[in-house]
């Protein structure tokens, strides 16, 4: 019990928000992936509680006997229900979530071109934390990225994307598919962090809406502790990214954001932005300003692979798929890679 106590402690340091809810009975079971599956034959649902036939019932101003919220609707002050509320302690079942509240160093490998589930399969399964999937730049759509996570949906790796820009589309797409971890980059001011944050989260912390997928089904995540809709904003892993100028202005209050997990410091647009190279003291303050705001919010700080070793980093974007693989067969052949005969004649020889 020690152990589960530091650990929620732990949790509440990286955005976790407790809710005061209107009443405290337990949540239903999870739905399927269908939500239109509990539609009833007609005439087998009764209807207590509705408008009269022909009359203006009076709703927006006057609540039923019996109603929590008494007086005009008011989304202020509503007191949320507790339909999706799992009781007790909260239940983390995302190892990425778990490593970052225990304080562990999290990486995720890129899958940047591919859409071959076998080939994301073995990225899944080769070490990562989780896997960043790219969606910002790459041409895939999300029909191949949706194949690619149910084919092994439970590998080492937590199905993770980069999505383009923060849109509701963009990040319900991707966390109806499954997502455990969402990246947005280019984020410049506190809206598009909230906003960011609303559509990546159920409510009452966010607004994103429950229309079904595959994160639903059992084989995905519809069988985890507590339900995935109950459980899901406990378990969500939300990164900003911080690439420009604007962006470092604001960091410190956008990482303040409830609900952001951690913030990323943009190594390559950083001096894209900027106009300084790595190493300059003008490009440094701008990833200082990125660290200092992460510290100063309780949120993890991310950033590339190679700044594994710089102080506070904690969470990281590993190569690409073909970058592993360069890696991988090098490492394999060791002292016979690349000794390929020179070529005198044909397609091979050198070229003039």
């Amino acid at each position: 019990m020690k152990g589960i106590t530091a650990v929620i402690a732990a949790t509440l340091a990286i955005g976790l928000t407790t809710y005061t809810y209107a009443q405290d009975t337990p949540a239903p079971a999870t739905s399927g992936v269908d939500p239109y599956a509990n539609n009833a034959q007609a005439g087998t649902t009764p209807f207590p509680l509705a408008a009269p036939a022909g009359k203006d019932s009076g709703a927006l101003k006057k609540a039923p006997v019996g109603a929590v919220n008494t007086g005009p609707i008011d989304p202020s002050t509503w007191k949320y229900g507790p339909r999706d509320v799992v009781q007790g302690e909260p239940r983390i079942w995302n190892p990425v979530r778990l490593k970052m509240i225990q304080g562990g160093k999290v990486t995720g490998g890129t899958l940047f071109t591919s859409t071959d589930p076998t080939v994301y399969c073995a990225m899944a399964d080769a070490g990562y934390d989780f896997i960043w999937t790219e969606m910002q730049h790459a041409a895939r759509d999300w029909d191949a990225l949706a194949r690619m996570w149910r084919t092994c949906p439970h590998a080492k790796a937590v199905p993770g994307v980069r999505v383009a820009y923060t849109d509701e589309r963009e990040i319900q797409h991707a966390a109806d598919a499954g997502a455990m971890v969402i990246v947005v980059p280019t984020v410049d001011t506190v809206a598009e962090a909230i906003e960011a944050r609303n559509w990546a989260y159920f409510p009452p912390l966010g607004k994103r809406s429950q229309g079904g997928g595959q994160a639903f089904d059992p084989a995905v995540w519809g069988g985890v502790p507590g339900g995935y809709r109950a459980t899901y904003n406990d378990n969500l892993v939300l990164i900003l990214m911080i690439e420009t100028i604007e962006g470092a202005k604001n960091a410190a209050e956008i990482a303040k954001v409830p609900g952001v997990t951690a913030i990323f410091a943009a190594s390559g647009d950083l001096g894209n932005f900027s106009g300084y190279a790595m190493g300059s003291p003008d490009y440094e303050r701008l990833i200082n300003v990125v660290h200092d705001a992460a510290l100063g919010a309780g949120k993890r700080l991310c950033g590339p692979l190679a700044w594994r070793d710089r102080p506070d980093f904690t969470c990281f974007q590993g190569g690409s798929e073909l970058l592993a693989i360069a890696k991988g067969a090098a490492a394999d052949l060791g002292p016979l890679a690349n000794t390929q005969p020179k070529m005198t004649v044909g397609p091979y020889a050198a070229k003039p």
